[in-house]
């Protein structure tokens, strides 16, 4: 993530989550702008989509379709990411979708990416 940084801050996560998120079957997203030049991206994943090394592979998979389509992501969001149970077996191709088209909803993309 060379535009990017981790948000690891559990009171971050807070005051995003009483923030307005968009949704749909895979993920919910939630984002506010910060004051910085840089996002900063956070994931969660439930415990009760599974033991950890499902968590941990759904993690690794939604942090890397923020990082392949970075570029595209206007800078100075916190965005926070949320797993649901389908994203734990969705393929690859359906989260880069879902991922980008809540995104596109939430404003966070430049408007020249398509």
């Amino acid at each position: 993530m060379k535009f990017s940084s981790s948000l690891k801050l559990n009171h971050i996560f807070q005051r995003l989550y009483h923030t307005k998120g968009v949704a749909d079957g895979h993920l919910v997203l939630y984002a506010r702008k910060n004051r910085l030049n840089v996002n900063r991206v956070g994931v969660t994943v439930s415990k009760k989509l599974g033991k950890a090394h499902i968590r941990n592979r759904t993690r690794r998979r939604i942090r890397e379709v923020y990082r392949l389509n970075e570029a595209q992501f206007r800078p100075g969001w916190d965005i926070v990411v949320v797993a649901r149970s389908k994203a734990v077996e969705a393929p690859f191709d359906k989260l880069t979708e879902s991922y980008l088209s809540l995104a596109r909803k939430a404003g966070l993309l430049q408007e020249d990416a398509r």
